[in-house]
């Protein structure tokens, strides 16, 4: 017998227009975290789909601890004891932790829920879940959310679990959080295996390492042994650099202007409060912060997507405080939003509108309310050559069929292809790997030199301290410091996100 508790041999899988996985080889050790590396589009989350059902291999053999098997659906995963965190959390917001964890496990018509929290309160306190059974989804946040996923696989006594993309939408918090839960899982036997394109995360927690690329199996690498650098360069095929190159900044006029904002949260208090900030032309402007301390709010008032109960913004010196949308989008301005899927795509239509859904009444997409195809198509293709997005259909493909990464790339390209003055961007490269994350910021370096102004919201604070030429640094919605990159440090920008300002 094998000690190999996973087998993929040989997986192929093909979609229309593309060869998803091809021939792809994956072993996995009992009781080992093994991660899964890769560029957006290259295959990862199909390969994993296969394994956990959602999909069947054209060809290929899939053998659990030794046996050949045959996984036609989820349920038959389950009964392997094969768990699925997906990048999208599959739950029901209005019901509560028990009532989403059993959905689907009752077993009758008739089910003890008392019985059934108990087992999960147990299983949450014995790997450190910190769940009550009888929270409410939409009540929690999105790293309590993920939290129980991981419960729903736990309670159905899943000993092989898979991740995918789990950081993707967790503070830096979270993610030491999740990194510590999964540490417990394999200690107490359970097997691992990690979708993620933070090389970082795979060097703190993985054993090995499997690398594809454009869907082939390139190598599997010892991760204590192979450097971060080796891996990124293994997974794009070419040296990465970590850190991208810039010239001074030279500022011009301000482009935005936030005068003494308030902006209520959906608690109904004030999430901003008395905030002033400009962002002048030629300067990225970054904000640092905890989540969930007025991001959110700040961004949407200035994009109109929130009322504002008093102060005001301009932009290039026109009040904009209570234009719409569109006519904010029409003056320049231009958003990467922290939701893709809720706010940046219309996950139903095909790449060629989501392209051009800001802009589709204006000349070339359109002539006296009739759309021109040709012209729509043409642009639609640029921006997914330029941004490298991958999909099987091309631009007809719908964005909702997309991963996450190359519906990410598809966003970003979208608003910077449109020329703004301002370019708002909140996480651009959250879900990306190393590759598109160098790309898109030599793109947003780029939008600077041109003496556009661009402001950036990140949870990463590598990702504030690589790009920002001045950092703002916000807490419990309130502006604590402005500082120029240059002359700070992570510590003491962290010590202003906990509240605590520097005193001259």
């Amino acid at each position: 017998m094998s000690n190999y508790v996973i087998e993929m041999l040989g997986i192929r899988k093909e979609f229309p227009g593309i060869v998803a996985n091809d021939n792809i080889n994956l072993q996995v050790e009992e009781g080992e975290i093994h991660a899964i590396l890769g560029e957006n589009g290259a295959g990862k989350s199909t390969l994993m789909s296969i394994l956990f059902g959602l999909y069947q291999a054209d060809k290929g053999v899939i053998k659990v601890r030794g046996k050949e098997v045959s996984i036609h659906s989820p349920n038959d995963a389950n009964d392997l004891g094969i768990g699925m965190v997906h990048q999208h959390f599959q739950l029901v917001h209005n019901f509560t932790v028990a009532e989403n964890i059993i959905l689907g496990k009752e077993g009758s018509f008739v089910y003890d829920i008392k019985k059934a929290s108990k087992k999960i309160k147990e299983i949450s306190e014995r790997y450190g879940l910190a769940i009550e059974p009888d929270m409410v989804i939409e009540d929690i946040t999105v790293g309590m959310q993920q939290r129980v996923e991981i419960l729903k696989m736990l309670y159905r006594d899943a000993d092989i679990l898979i991740f995918d993309e789990p950081t993707a939408v967790l503070t830096p918090q979270e993610i030491d959080e999740l990194m510590n839960i999964m540490r417990n899982l394999a200690a107490e036997g359970k097997s691992i295996i990690i979708i993620t394109h933070k090389l970082e995360e795979i060097k703190a927690v993985a054993k090995r390492c499997t690398v594809i690329r454009r869907g082939k199996f390139i190598d599997i690498v010892d991760v204590a042994t192979t450097s971060a650098a080796e891996m990124a360069a293994l997974m794009v095929g070419r040296p990465v650099n970590f850190k991208v190159e810039k010239q001074e900044s030279v500022p011009g006029e301000p482009i935005l202007s936030v005068k003494n904002l308030n902006v209520m949260n959906a608690k109904k208090v004030l999430g901003v409060s008395d905030f002033s900030l400009d962002v002048r032309a030629g300067e990225i402007v970054g904000i640092a912060g905890v989540d969930g301390n007025g991001q959110s709010e700040l961004v949407e008032a200035i994009c109109g997507l929130k009322p504002i109960e008093s102060g005001s913004v301009y932009l290039n010196g026109k009040d904009i405080t209570n234009i719409s949308i569109k006519e904010r989008n029409d003056l320049g301005l231009a958003h990467i939003p922290e939701d893709r899927q809720k706010r940046g795509l219309i996950l139903n239509a095909p790449l060629t509108t989501n392209m051009v859904i800001k802009e589709f009444d204006k000349a070339p997409f359109s002539s006296k309310g009739i759309l021109n195809y040709s012209e729509i198509e043409e642009y639609s293709k640029k921006i997914i050559e330029r941004f490298d997005v991958r999909s099987g259909e091309g631009i007809n493909s719908r964005a909702g069929k997309l991963s996450g990464g190359n519906q990410q790339k598809a966003i970003v390209g979208r608003e910077i292809t449109s020329q703004p003055e301002l370019l708002i961007a909140v996480n651009p490269t959250r879900g990306l790997d190393v590759g598109a994350i160098e790309y898109i910021h030599k793109e947003l370096v780029a939008e600077r030199d041109k003496g556009k102004a661009v402001l950036l919201i990140s949870f990463e604070l590598d990702e504030i301290f690589n790009l920002s030429d001045r950092i703002a640094v916000i807490n419990a919605g309130k502006l604590i410091d402005i500082v120029n990159t240059k002359e700070t440090d992570a510590h003491s920008v962290g010590l202003m996100m906990a509240g605590i300002k520097k005193e001259a």
